[in-house]
């Protein structure tokens, strides 16, 4: 099976969370305008250009490069967009008011709730706002259509990848998880066409992560990669890429922004791909289902 290769276009991605993504994969100039609109973005977006360029260290031309990179004609338009996110962001996460971003060592067991609620709320929906449909739809058709389905990711990414197997195989897709890279570049080689290889990096930059996927594009397999950077190193490999848009604190909450996100991505393919056949996926979930009821009753 082949696919033509799909990057997270056809989502709604708005300025910050575009920044986000691609921060690093910016250059020095263009990264320092960036942080400084995700830092304080109402603030930032009352400047005008050339407040933006001096508080950066940067220029106007560096400012009005940024701007094309994002997709905006001139700084005004992304002034505006900033402005329109800061506060559709406010009345999503109303019940957060107040509540600061980065977690903190005196931070109560009250404080540390609403600090992961808001960034795992964030990471979802700004997901939801770069999430492209369009290749959702042909990462689920080729995960339907799969005669075999390998998946692999390392730390955080490996546990969202073992909950992907275990739902596929619950619907009966042919589908293994691999634990370590020595396990999952071997059998990435064996792959071929039919097959499909998922891969999943918060970075996109994990080096074993990458080799997977190339291995088993070689090998003529289709290869899905999902990540929060989108104009990172592994999506050069994939066919199809997904992709996230976690908030990390500064104490990067254990991954949970990333995992979170990830993990809201994979529910939806593997509702989409259980759609694809309905009939025979219900039937399958209260086959497996009822077989861990009658065989933990036997305890």
């Amino acid at each position: 099976m082949t696919a033509s290769t799909t990057r997270s276009e056809g989502g709604q991605s708005t300025a910050l969370v575009t920044m986000r993504t691609l921060l690093p994969n910016l250059r020095a100039s263009e990264r320092r305008i960036a942080e400084l609109f995700l830092a304080d973005p109402e603030a930032s977006a009352e400047l005008a250009i050339a407040e933006v360029a001096e508080r950066s260290g940067t220029s106007t031309t560096s400012v009005i490069r940024l701007c094309k990179r994002l997709g905006y004609k001139g700084f005004k338009d992304l002034r505006n967009d900033v402005l329109r996110e800061v506060t559709r962001e406010s009345f999503e996460t109303a019940a957060f008011a107040g509540t600061p971003r980065d977690i903190d060592r005196s931070d109560s067991i009250e404080d540390i709730i609403a600090k992961v609620s808001l960034a795992e709320t964030l990471s979802i929906a700004d997901t939801t706002k770069v999430l492209d449909v369009v290749a959702l739809g042909k990462a689920a058709d080729a995960l339907a259509a799969a005669t075999r389905i390998d998946i692999f990711g390392l730390g955080a990414s490996s546990f969202v990848g073992e909950d992907l197997q275990q739902k596929l195989v619950r619907i009966g897709r042919a589908a293994l998880r691999w634990p370590d890279s020595h396990a999952a570049w071997p059998a990435a080689t064996t792959l071929g066409p039919g097959c499909v290889a998922v891969a999943l990096s918060h970075s996109g930059a994990t080096v074993d992560t990458i080799s997977f996927l190339e291995l088993a594009r070689s090998a003529g397999a289709t290869t899905i990669a999902i990540t929060n950077h989108s104009s990172s190193p592994l999506t050069e490999a994939a066919d199809i890429v997904l992709t996230t848009a976690a908030r990390e604190t500064g104490f990067r909450s254990g991954a949970l922004g990333s995992r979170i996100a990830q993990l809201m991505v994979i529910d939806c393919l593997f509702i989409r791909v259980a759609q694809l056949d309905f009939d025979a996926s219900m039937e399958a979930i209260r086959n497996t289902y009822a077989t861990i009821q009658r065989l933990t009753a036997k305890r």
